[in-house]
């Protein structure tokens, strides 16, 4: 009975030292001789596992602030399709912070255009976008799910509680019953099994564990004939305890400042889990394995300083962009290919801005707004020039469908030669129509082509006469194919000019037999081809005046227009990627060193630079030979 009440005084008096620094789970060691706690990590170490994780939470955190209401959508909903809801909690609202100040701008900008209007104050009411109610819906979302898992952690810490609980229990039977040979298997069997369960109610923390290790001391207190077992693994923690001493050197050469600090609170876990060592070995083991986390806790420190000079030089850079970017605000062109150009300078300028990195809290969300209301400034501008470009090419719609159920109308017409002329004048009109809308273009044409080719098939078939015209046009040209073929072989006559004229003359003929279309044609390029073997060309000239021969002879073909703008965007192609291409020679010329070996590939890319400069320069010229047509 009084040695209960010596061991229950034992317990208490344990318990009592115990209660202010052993929330962390610090196992103690209470000797025969002295009943003093062996020193562990404790809350020194818990508390340094929670600053690592809300340092490592800001160290993986996003920049929001350049984020559109799109792009913090999507964010949010990653994070609700995620699984910690809870760690999540502060990202969340920031995403929120960001999105309603979109949100509230755009509603003061309703708000204002609602009074505007003539609308009554007390009458506004702001319904936003389908985009913001998915966005308040998502967060509501979030909100349940975190707080249906802060619920159910609250009920696993319940649960371990109660498994915590009844090891306890079984622990006193331990402590309380009779001596066996497996008692020191059973108490380690305990201890893993405590290490195992997952976190408690923070209210019953401290209780908890001091009992737990009440209770441990006075098992090893009160099993004196396992003494020399007692001491022998207490040698072997103190081995174990001896190596996570190692580890935990060992991580000061690690260069991923959070990896390290990761494994360090694993190592942290593992020290005041694997129990008491000798109480002569205890306050140097601690020293020793505390000196090795302070020193991964100051390079973590040093880390976040130097941070902070990386932050104003990435501040220093984004002003120089945005300095770069003020001379793009005030830019006006009159065609597509300069805006284009101008749109691939700001785009790149936009990855060096994202490539950066963060800059100081306080100056991100001005810079940020300067930099980006640069950007939208520009591409409203370039908006504007393709609205209008789109209000031409309606027009020009408008005019071709006219001309379109023009035709059409004239479908059943037996008034062959008024309609005929008709019809050719609403051809060149299409001809001389602008830019039509591209998903329009195709459709368009084959309507007008249909009408036009209807009328003529129907006049070919009732009219012979007019079959005999394009007999005679056949015959004509067949003669204009033989005087060209003749030409040639008068070496001293020849000319581009004289050329030019007799294709004029061919073009200029009118429509043949369908039957003999290919043929005739096989002949006039084979005819011509004669001619230009006898012509004395060379060099860019030659080039020149073949290109522009060639869009002569388009001039033949009811197709012109189409084939010459499909020739017009092929050249335009050619052109951007020659010109991107010159632009990433010059850009890898500033790469090389110097040296022989580098001196030699400069050359090289400098000749390729100069030789697709030079391609580009021809690919101009035939653009403007296009226009001409």
């Amino acid at each position: 009975m009084d040695k209960d009440k010596e061991m229950s005084g034992k317990e208490d008096k344990v318990t009592e030292d115990l209660v202010d620094n052993q929330e962390s789970g610090v196992e103690a060691n209470v000797d025969e001789k002295e009943e003093k706690p062996e020193k562990t990590p404790g809350n020194e170490a818990n508390h340094d596992a929670e600053d690592s994780e809300e340092e490592d939470h800001e160290e993986e955190g996003v920049d929001y602030n350049n984020f559109d209401k799109a792009q913090l959508l999507k964010a949010l909903k990653d994070i609700v399709n995620q699984q910690n809801f809870i760690k999540s909690d502060g990202l969340v609202q920031e995403i929120k912070n960001h999105y309603e100040e979109y949100y509230n701008k755009e509603k003061e900008l309703a708000h204002k255009q609602y009074v505007a209007d003539g609308g009554d104050e007390e009458g506004f009411e702001y319904r936003g976008a389908d985009e913001d109610r998915e966005f308040f819906a998502t967060y509501q979302q979030f909100k349940d799910k975190r707080h249906e898992q802060i619920r159910e952690l609250e009920r696993s810490k319940e649960k371990n509680a109660q498994e915590k609980n009844e090891i306890l229990d079984r622990l006193r039977g331990l402590v309380d019953g009779e001596e066996t040979t497996n008692s020191i298997k059973d108490i380690k069997e305990i201890q893993e099994k405590w290490k195992k369960i997952g976190p408690v109610p923070h209210n019953q923390n401290k209780n908890l564990w001091a009992s737990y290790n009440a209770l441990m001391d006075r098992f090893y207190d009160n099993r004196s004939i396992y003494f020399e077992l007692k001491e022998l693994d207490r040698k072997k923690n103190l081995e174990s305890k001896l190596e996570l001493c190692e580890k935990a050197e060992a991580l000061a050469a690690q260069e991923e400042i959070k990896e390290a600090i990761k494994s360090l609170n694993e190592l942290h876990e593992d020290f005041k889990h694997i129990g008491p060592v000798p109480r002569e070995e205890q306050e140097a083991l601690w020293q020793r394995f505390k000196g090795a986390s302070d020193a991964i806790y100051n390079k973590r420190k040093e880390y976040y300083d130097s941070q902070k000079e990386v932050f104003k030089a990435n501040l220093d850079v984004k002003v120089k962009l945005i300095e770069k970017l003020d001379t793009f605000k005030a830019f006006k062109a009159e065609k597509i290919r300069d805006w284009n150009n101008k749109t691939k300078e700001i785009l790149a300028i936009q990855k060096e801005w994202e490539a950066i990195g963060p800059v100081p809290r306080e100056s991100g969300r001005e810079i940020n707004k300067t930099f980006w209301g640069l950007f939208k400034q520009f591409f409203q501008h370039k908006n504007q020039f393709f609205k209008e470009l789109d209000e031409i090419r309606h027009k020009n719609k408008e005019q071709a469908e006219k001309l379109i159920a023009d035709a059409e109308s004239h479908l059943e017409s037996t008034d062959w030669k008024e309609t005929s002329n008709h019809l050719i004048q609403l051809q060149k009109d299409w001809k001389e129509l602008g830019p039509l809308p591209e998903k329009f273009r195709d459709n368009l044409y084959g309507k007008f082509k249909k009408a036009c080719d209807t009328f003529f098939d129907n006049r070919r078939n009732a009219n012979k006469e007019t079959n005999k015209a394009f007999e005679e046009n056949l015959a004509a040209k067949e003669a204009v194919c033989e005087q060209i073929r003749e030409s040639a072989k008068d070496k001293d006559a020849i000319s581009p000019e004289h050329l030019e004229t007799l294709i004029q003359q061919f073009n200029e003929i009118g429509f043949v037999p369908r039957k003999n279309m290919k043929e005739i044609s096989s002949k006039f390029n084979e005819a011509v081809n004669a001619y230009l073997s006898h012509l004395d060309l060379e060099g860019e000239s030659k080039d020149d005046f073949l290109f522009r021969l060639n869009l002569n002879k388009l001039q033949a073909d009811p197709n012109s227009n189409r084939v010459l703008n499909k020739k017009e965007h092929g050249i335009r192609k050619q052109i951007s990627d020659l010109e991107n291409n010159i632009t990433l020679w010059r850009n890898n010329l500033e790469f090389f060193a110097s040296s022989k070996t580098a001196d030699k590939l400069k050359d090289q890319f400098e000749e390729k630079i100069d030789k697709a400069e030079q391609e580009v320069d021809k690919l101009k010229k035939k653009l403007s030979i296009i226009r001409e047509f």
